[in-house]
């Protein structure tokens, strides 16, 4: 089972890997995944989202440490344990990030990174099925495996959140993934022909057809070094553990949590941590877990006057004929997210780009998949984009089976609770324009009696969820930084032979959901990997408001 190149994890950055590093055939690549088949239908039918993000079949089942701002609650941490990894058990929402985003990653020392050199990798990997109407097409890419999509938008509602929002004052964008983010628009999915577009069916599955490309089930346990140099991993495969070598690099892709823990039980991170649980210490990166990122949101719940909410779906009769319906023809109820609606807006003037973004659902439900008692009723889901709270990865044993002690530290600044409150007041004045009244009745949550800086923070402190974007644990930086883990061509630092590619590496989270920016980093790695020379960069204009030092609409 040796090869030239080994991957660990075919989550979101794995697969396009796999992908690339095969094409030639010049490499023979083998890709080791914990988890087992994405073929279930509760997986590949997109509005069944909730059911594996909530399944210990496809999940790893981790849960953070007690946050202490958030009334010590512990929050679940869902990450993939399957073909596909996380993109096989998200919300399949597709958002690049913002320009200053990665002219950001750059000027922190990921040199390469900006929003000019990453473009092309995005154009790269997207198939985008918009039109004229849509956006700019010369901003996306036609040709990609990973295919984007839009939502119908036939429920009113969708279309009553962006005019309420364009009536608020606030920008409307036609691509929030083109030149322009900031703005109420459409929202975009990793859909496609009713299915869940996962990695795996973008990326793996078509690799998986070449002759040099192997997927084995294993856990893997650590990297095994000669010296310093990665010649290979430990893996346990059906209860035996082997050895199986790299000729030319290992590749960790096994999320911003599997990343650093396998670093870490590998003799790479903080030496003093390590020694402490009895690892012998081969790199001190003391980073390495360090840096930990998350979007952190709630629900802002509003009853609705009308019966036109997918509420009136939510009873077993009616989930089974959406169910035999997608099953026979993949269209329907059963072939959208149902998150076709967003925004992005700045919190404040002075605010360069957008801060908060919106989902908006049709639907008063959580991702457990508990609906609101009142009936019907819509939603929106609202956070800040950048918090400067932090947290970490660590051992919590030398145990290579137990799970790592993850704490998010959660809302750890003061700044973290004007930027949530700023979150709920513009949500509230959303749902309170004219192009609502139709529709919003009373407000489910918070409620109406929350009003005051106290009242909402308790709120926040309550009911605060994790919108599952973990990130930053095995940061890309300069090699003379002492918290950076890897260097801008991903490699290790301290080591040979081996890289991280996932979203581990982003040296500050991204504007939106992760899973494209984690693709892209896919793709992008990959050329660095081979020796190619990167695509050339792209000096498109991205917009930003003008009027940005002085009003944030």
């Amino acid at each position: 089972m040796d090869a030239d190149y080994i991957i660990v994890g075919s989550g979101s950055a794995g697969c396009p890997l796999a992908y690339r590093l095969s094409e030639s055939g010049k490499n023979s690549i083998l890709v080791i995944e914990a988890g087992g088949s994405d073929r279930s239908p509760m997986i590949q039918m997109p509005a069944a989202l909730s059911y594996p993000m909530n399944s210990r079949r496809y999940d790893w089942g981790y849960i953070s440490e007690p946050e202490e701002n958030l009334n010590n609650r512990r929050l679940v941490v869902p990450r993939g344990k399957v073909i596909g990894g996380s993109s096989s058990i998200n919300g399949m929402v597709y958002v690049r990030g913002h320009a200053c985003d990665y002219d950001f990653w750059s000027d922190s020392g990921a040199s390469g990174w900006s929003y000019a050199d990453v473009l092309p990798y995005f154009k790269r990997m997207e198939n985008w099925h918009g039109s004229v109407d849509d956006g700019d097409p010369t901003w996306r890419g036609t040709n990609g495996p990973l295919h984007i999509t839009r939502g119908s938008r036939a429920n009113p509602l969708y279309h009553a959140f962006v005019r309420a929002g364009d009536q608020a004052g606030y920008q409307l964008t036609v691509d929030y993934n083109g030149q322009k983010q900031e703005g109420f628009g459409a929202m975009e999915q990793t859909v496609f022909n009713g299915r869940r577009w996962s990695s795996a069916n973008a990326y793996l599955k078509p690799a998986l057809r070449r002759r040099n490309v192997k997927l084995i089930r294993g856990f893997v346990n650590r990297v095994i070094f000669e010296n310093k140099e990665a010649i290979g991993v430990e893996v346990v495969v059906k209860q035996k553990i082997i050895l199986i070598k790299a000729h030319k690099e290992v590749i960790l892709s096994a999320s911003a949590i599997n990343s650093p823990k396998i670093l870490m039980h590998s003799g790479i991170g903080s030496g003093s941590k390590l020694q402490q649980l009895g690892i012998d210490v081969l790199a001190d990166r003391p980073g390495v877990g360090q840096n930990l990122q998350d979007h952190l949101e709630v629900y802002l719940q509003q009853k609705c006057l009308l019966p036109i909410t997918l509420y009136k779906y939510w009873n077993w009769f009616s989930k089974l004929a959406i169910g035999l319906q997608w099953l026979s023809t993949k269209k329907g109820f059963g072939g959208t997210n149902h998150f076709e609606s967003a925004a992005f807006v700045r919190s404040d003037s002075g605010v360069k780009y957008p801060d908060i973004q919106f989902h908006f659902l049709p639907f008063a439900i959580r991702y457990d998949g508990t609906a609101a008692k009142q009936g019907h009723g819509f939603q929106v889901h609202v956070g800040p984009m950048r918090s400067s709270s932090r947290g970490s990865v660590q051992l919590a044993s030398p145990d290579f089976k137990s799970p790592p002690k993850i704490k998010f530290n959660y809302m750890s600044t003061s700044q973290d609770w004007v930027n949530f409150r700023k979150c709920i007041q513009i949500a509230r004045e959303i749902f309170s324009q004219k192009a609502f009244e139709p529709y919003a009745g009373p407000e489910i949550q918070p409620g109406e009696n929350v009003k005051t800086d106290a009242e909402i923070d308790t709120f926040i402190a309550a009911h605060a969820e994790s919108a599952y974007h973990p990130c930053g644990t095995c940061k890309m930086g300069k090699t003379n930084d002492p918290t950076a883990v890897v260097d801008s061509n991903c490699k290790v630092i301290g080591v040979q032979k081996l890289r991280v590619v996932d979203s581990s590496i982003f040296p500050r989270i991204t504007n939106g959901n992760l899973n494209g920016p984690s693709i892209m980093v896919g793709e992008k790695a990959s050329d660095q990997i081979l020796g190619f020379k990167t695509l050339p960069p792209e000096n498109l204009e991205p917009w930003i408001n003008k009027d940005w030092k002085h009003s944030h609409r």
